[in-house]
């Protein structure tokens, strides 16, 4: 009768015996930032440049978006494995008994945690780098398909976070340090269509120019918005992004059918906001305006033709 290979391997005893990967004390170095810029932008402009004038012409932005997210994957892998290295850590230290095995096995934990966590900063400054290019490239701030996009480094630009994350993490004891602090503005706007190419670069222009100036007035601004990839919402979180303010992006909670967009202006509203710049939109932005003078909240409108104030417009229609 021939015994399995599982069973003969049993017999052996080799229990005791683990194949781990050896972390290495001398690879502790990132690449030179320098140089991780420069290269992504060639690599990025030599590519981009095969699809204009071609069939894959409009895959080009699911590319861009695809080729961001392979960095912002990889980062998140290296996360799992500091938040690993974490817990044993921390069970390490519960039982400690000061034994030479113990000892030896929690400096190899601390060394794996910190390995992981050099690589997951370097892995998200590669990701907004590119995520700095795909901006350049679309006019979109980057987000990831779920969750948040943060960073766990100063140095890199502002966190995009996802909106109930957010409001998750403020009733914790203690806070994630990723998360965005200062004074929450509300950004609303709707999908809005435009007659020439030259009125839609007006509006973006008139989208920047008013939150530069609320920025003026509100050094800690967060900004808030509905994370809208093909509305307004895009025009917000890019000049975010090119200012380095922190966002929280609220997205519709779909199960819940129509109610969705009136539930995300509670959340928003939920976080006290100081101010509320409204663009023109649906019906849903106008209750939202309506909800926020009830609360008090200063209210910038911009909800006349081309994002201008709707009062003046009609004023310098009337006197005409």
């Amino acid at each position: 009768m021939h015994t399995s290979l599982a069973a003969q391997l049993a017999q052996l005893e080799l229990g005791h015996l683990r194949v781990e990967r050896t972390v290495n004390a001398d690879t502790s170095e990132l690449p030179d930032p320098e140089a991780v810029t420069q290269t992504l932008a060639a690599i990025w402009s030599d590519l981009f440049a095969l699809f204009p004038e071609t069939a894959l012409e409009e895959d080009a932005e699911e590319i861009a978006w695809g080729l961001v997210n392979l960095f912002h994957r990889a980062a998140a892998k290296r996360g799992a494995q500091v938040d690993r290295a974490t817990d044993e850590i921390r069970c390490l230290l519960a039982c400690a008994d000061g034994s030479e095995v113990q000892t030896s096995e929690l400096e190899t934990q601390i060394e794996r945690a910190r390995a992981a966590e050099t690589a997951m900063l370097g892995l998200e400054s590669f990701r907004e780098t590119a995520a700095l290019l795909y901006m350049n490239e679309t006019g979109s701030s980057w987000r990831p398909a779920g969750g948040s996009r943060l960073n766990h480094s100063a140095a890199l630009t502002s966190a995009v976070v996802d909106g109930r994350d957010y409001l998750r993490s403020r009733s914790e004891s203690r806070r994630r340090a990723a998360m965005p602090d200062g004074t929450p503005v509300i950004f609303a706007g709707g999908r809005l269509s435009f007659a020439t190419a030259e009125e839609a670069k007006m509006f973006a222009a008139r989208v920047w120019e008013t939150l530069d100036k609320v920025c003026e007035h509100v050094a800690d601004l967060v900004l808030v918005h509905g994370g809208d990839s093909k509305g307004v919402d895009r025009l917000a979180a890019a000049w975010a992004e090119r200012r380095k303010v922190p966002q929280v992006a609220f997205g519709l909670d779909k199960r819940l059918g129509a109610r969705a967009g009136f539930r995300r202006n509670d959340q928003m509203l939920s976080l006290n906001p100081r101010y509320l710049v409204a663009f023109a939109g649906s019906g849903v932005l106008e209750r939202l305006v309506i909800q926020a003078k009830a609360k008090g909240v200063h209210v910038v409108d911009r909800r006349g033709p081309l994002g201008t104030n709707p009062k003046r417009t009609a004023q310098i229609a009337a006197a005409a």
